[in-house]
């Protein structure tokens, strides 16, 4: 065979070999396409399958079908008294939420005017709680009946006033038009994000398969096929390697700190910009009126603790490594500063205007008060701290309590601090108001004390920072009608959250002392969860306002601070078995912002009104686009933090 044949049959064995590759290349890429079409129909008919409940709240039916409808904001229903009595009547109202409150005017109804021809008006009433309504006789002012009711979100309802006798009178409420379920969005949302989360773990164990790994390794394999065909520059010797089954990306950096801690760090912070962003306009993610609990109401206190349990482990970590206590202390004091500053910024809406205005600029805020309980609890630990635990005893008598009692002088301190805060708020003398008093003011106790709105706290607040410079709209206003100024960030409220933090510290000390004793520190975690309650029980006696102390967020009360302790205990036992101890959750997603807290929390004050965490909405009155606006908002942060973790920014100060 002479050469040119050989080259001749060379080329068409080439020639071959890449037709058959192009032909293969061709039906993988063909059978894949047809999958591609099929995952993408079955995805859109499961949008579609979700959002059809979502579109129905957005425009309910009966927007359309009733005028009265039409007219009804959030929280809002049409009730219509009709009168049957001869007498014009005035309806008054008031909220079963609030406490020892005079009845509201809702207004006069008149009498009939003619056989067969009753008076009716219509009022609009709040659903958010159930409300009682009384009908007085205007002439006499005789009560004539009394009704309770807890009406529906955009429902019609009327209320019959008939003849039993002279002085007496029927109440009876009819539903007309039927509620909308506001509550469906809820349910839409968090079975949309279950399913997210409920893909994501699938997928993630579905890549450990070995058939799928192989699967993926000769996908890519074809893909380097045809890469090598159509590059002159080609190399036919390149290895491929083959995919891995991580979905989430390895750490920056191997750390001791504890995953758990920045997971719960993350969690308190992801509720935290929810209900900053409005929270659907659900009542039950915005701040309690007065007395009692919320969602809103549980994150800051846990922020608080767990800046604590921070504030050990990197005091702790510092001292290990060499740094002089001072120079610890010049840090600690300037990073208070700094936060301090930046709240102050950030709480002030006229900063974009120009330099900010002193005549009603207001000083305190989150923080703010992060920033002094920071600057006390973490100079305390610097005094007390020990670098080196592994030197002490473990066989003395107070060894199962050292985690306490090697602490001693920052204990004496903290109970000292408490007793201030019980002595100034039972004991000081308010003009115009009873010593000791804790209530909300305006309708509150019987309208008697309209202007004593948080008693002491208020006082010491209006006398230290001016009545210009706190807050002025606060949450006692929606309920109990206060028009005194208060601010729930105040000057004694701030003494408890040294106390809070201080009992994050303890968790901290419990994490360094028993460290790799996981039982111990659960335990005790435990332990102090159950004092915590108890002390929360005997002061509240179980109740809501009829307790020594009532567990308060406005006066940040001393109840308010052993029951929200209480709380985060157990629930940093959940986070710390379930991350770092059995490992079965990494913590996503929420340990990304947790790495990040002070980037989020101050980006979500400052960019609140841009887009997308903010846009012009269709229908203003509508909890599902409320809803959605928020979660969408604060999953961006939730994706900022991750891309940042995934680049390595953190933002410290």
């Amino acid at each position: 065979m002479t050469k040119r044949n050989i080259n001749k049959k060379i080329r068409k064995a080439d020639t071959s070999s890449v037709f058959v590759a192009k032909k293969t290349r061709e039906k993988e890429m063909a059978k894949w396409g047809q999958n591609k079409m099929f995952y993408l129909s079955a995805i859109a008919s499961l949008i579609a399958i979700c959002v059809a409940p979502l579109k129905a709240e957005l425009f309910p039916s009966g927007l359309f079908q009733s005028k009265q409808h039409s007219k009804l904001k959030m929280d809002e229903a049409l009730l219509t008294v009709i009168n049957e009595l001869e007498t014009e009547v005035t309806v008054y109202w008031v909220s079963q939420w609030c406490y020892q409150c005079l009845y509201q005017p809702l207004g006069v109804v008149p009498a009939v005017t003619s056989p067969g021809q009753p008076g009716s008006k219509e009022f609009i009433v709040s659903t958010q709680h159930e409300i009682t309504l009384q009908a007085n006789s205007t002439p006499g002012v005789l009560d004539l009946c009394t009704v309770s009711f807890h009406f529906g979100e955009q429902g019609n309802y009327s209320l019959w006033l008939q003849n039993i006798s002279i002085s007496v009178a029927n109440c009876s409420i009819v539903t007309d038009v039927d509620p909308i379920n506001n509550y469906t969005p809820i349910l839409i949302a968090f079975l949309v994000f279950a399913g997210l989360g409920l893909f994501y773990a699938l997928a993630k164990a579905i890549l450990t398969l070995d058939w799928v790994r192989g699967v993926l390794f000769r996908i890519g394999g074809s893909m380097e096929t045809e890469r090598l065909i159509n590059s002159e520059l080609g190399s036919p010797g390149r290895t491929v390697m083959p995919m891995t089954d991580n979905i989430l990306p390895p750490p920056p950096s191997p750390s001791k700190r504890l995953r758990s801690l920045d997971t719960f760090r993350g969690i308190c912070l992801i509720i935290m910009v929810f209900v900053n962003y409005g929270g659907g306009r659900y009542w039950f993610f915005r701040h309690e009126s007065w007395n009692g609990l919320t969602v809103a109401d549980l994150v800051f206190p846990w922020f608080v603790f767990i800046m604590g349990t921070s504030i050990a482990l990197s005091i702790n970590s510092m001292l290990r490594s060499g740094s002089s206590r001072t120079s610890l202390l010049k840090k600690v004091v300037w990073r208070s500063l700094q936060l301090f500053i930046i709240g102050i910024i950030i709480i002030n809406p006229n900063y974009c205007q120009g330099f900010l205005s002193w005549d009603n600029l207001r000083i305190p805020g989150v923080l703010q008060r992060l920033a002094w309980s920071y600057l006390v609890v973490a100079s305390l630990d610097l005094l007390v701290a020990r670098a080196h635990l592994d030197i002490l005893p473990t066989d003395a008598w107070w060894s199962s309590c050292v985690d306490v009692l090697l602490y001693w002088p920052a204990w004496i301190f903290v109970l000292l601090l408490e007793v201030l805060w019980l002595c100034l708020t039972l004991l000081l003398p308010v003009p115009g108001c009873p010593t000791g008093y804790l209530g909300p003011g305006g309708i509150g106790d019987m309208g008697l004390y309209a202007n004593c709105t948080g008693g002491a706290a208020g006082l010491v607040d209006r006398w230290l920072l001016g009545e210009n410079h706190i807050y002025q709209t606060p949450s006692a206003r929606v309920i109990y009608a206060t028009q005194t100024p208060y601010d729930p960030e105040g000057v004694l409220g701030s003494i408890n959250s040294v106390v809070i933090a201080f009992l994050g510290l303890q968790a901290g000390k419990i994490i360094l002392h028993y460290r790799d004793l996981h039982s111990s520190i659960i335990s005790r975690f435990l332990i102090w969860g159950l004092f915590l309650g108890i002390i929360s029980a005997a002061l509240t006696k179980c109740s809501t306002d009829q307790g020594f102390i009532p567990v308060n967020k406005n006066l940040w009360s001393l109840s308010y601070v052993t029951t929200l302790g209480c709380f985060a205990y157990v629930l940093l036992v959940l986070v710390y078995y379930i991350v770092d101890v059995k490992k079965w959750w990494s913590g996503a997603p929420f340990f990304y912002p947790g790495m990040n807290s002070i980037l989020v929390y101050v980006g979500h004050e400052v960019l609140e009104d841009y887009f997308p965490f903010h846009w012009r909405m269709v229908n203003t009155q509508s909890h599902a686009e409320h809803l959605t606006q928020n979660l969408v908002a604060v999953s961006c942060w939730v994706l900022i933090s991750y891309v940042l973790y995934r680049k390595k920014i953190f933002w410290k100060i």
